[in-house]
């Protein structure tokens, strides 16, 4: 039976046990939807499983047959998935264009119809980065789905387990200068509950119906502002040397060799675009996203930071 979701029925959230996701699974529940979310491992889904109507599924997504039972139990369905840089056979084009195809197929052969997408600021099939290609791709085939879609395209996203801010506030703990690739890229963060909010008042609002959101925050900074403001939170101002070129080039190089792969050259080709919005918060969400200097502080600032220590030193019988 095709549906539009609405503001009742089980919504699938793919993607549902990552950074945006965990936010996006609470506030649906909060709102007293029931919640499907896949995960290869139902270790990866600590701290949903309390949640009161939320159904922890092993299923691989990328495999036709499973994604088309997920879809099938389901009334909406929110595409979360998304990776910065590229790992073996987890690639742009695998996670980005091919799932969200397939997520597409799947919706139209169940007969769901509401989709909501989470996307990039500046995704272009014609963008400079392969992150950025692949995500305007994926937004392609969302478009020409036929299906009653909202995508949104959030800017750098911060919060408590974000791999951004989080990033630059190791690095100044251990580094005594901080060498810094574009330095000067504008960036307008936006705050990943705030994400969430937008993502989850989407799938109930059918004024979002074939509508694309850029989502930024408050304020507009350049990538030494915000190394420089993280230094100050935690308390470990560093110099910054400003790179560019082929030091940059370099410097992205180096990066990506490293465990966890703190920077790439597609993340430096990312950058080539500033990733500030070029207009108002979207007001169909009714509210005004949060600056980043009233959250970070709660998880970067020394406070937080003791109290952290304090949690491990419990845990730990010490």
């Amino acid at each position: 039976m095709a549906t539009t979701g609405g503001a009742g029925g089980t919504v699938l959230v793919i993607g549902g046990t990552g950074f945006v996701g965990r936010h996006v699974v609470n506030r649906l529940v909060e709102d007293g939807r029931r919640v499907i979310v896949p995960t290869r491992r139902r270790v990866n889904a600590a701290g949903l499983h309390v949640l009161p109507t939320v159904d922890i599924i092993e299923a691989d997504v990328n495999r036709a047959p499973d994604l088309l039972r997920l879809v099938q139990r389901a009334s909406a369905v929110i595409n979360l998935v998304g990776i910065l840089n590229e790992s073996g056979a987890i690639t742009f084009a695998r996670a980005h264009c091919e799932l969200a195809r397939s997520v597409v197929a799947a919706c139209k052969a169940s007969g769901v119809l509401r989709l909501v997408h989470m996307s990039s600021l500046h995704a272009d099939p014609a963008g400079p980065s392969r992150y950025l290609r692949s995500k305007g791709e994926a937004e392609a085939a969302v478009v020409a789905s036929g299906l009653h879609w909202t995508i949104v395209q959030p800017s750098v996203i911060f919060g408590r387990e974000d791999r951004f801010l989080n990033l630059f506030a190791e690095l100044l703990r251990f580094a005594p200068v901080v060498p810094l690739a574009r330095a000067d890229a504008r960036f307008q963060p936006v705050y990943v509950g705030d994400v969430a909010e937008c993502i989850v008042r989407a799938l109930a609002k059918d004024e979002t119906i074939g509508r694309k959101y850029p989502l930024c925050g408050p304020k507009i900074y350049t990538l030494g502002e915000l190394v420089r403001y993280v230094g100050e939170t935690i308390g470990t101002a560093r110099p910054i040397v400003p790179l560019g070129g082929k030091l940059a080039a370099l410097q992205a190089f180096v990066m990506e060799l490293l465990p966890g792969t703190p920077m790439s050259r597609d993340n430096l080709a990312s950058m080539e675009k500033d990733s500030v919005c070029e207009c108002e918060f979207p007001p169909v969400f009714g509210f005004t996203p949060q600056p980043l200097e009233t959250i970070v502080p709660t998880y970067l600032g020394p406070e937080a930071l003791r109290s952290r220590y304090e949690g491990f030193r419990v845990r730990g019988h010490r």
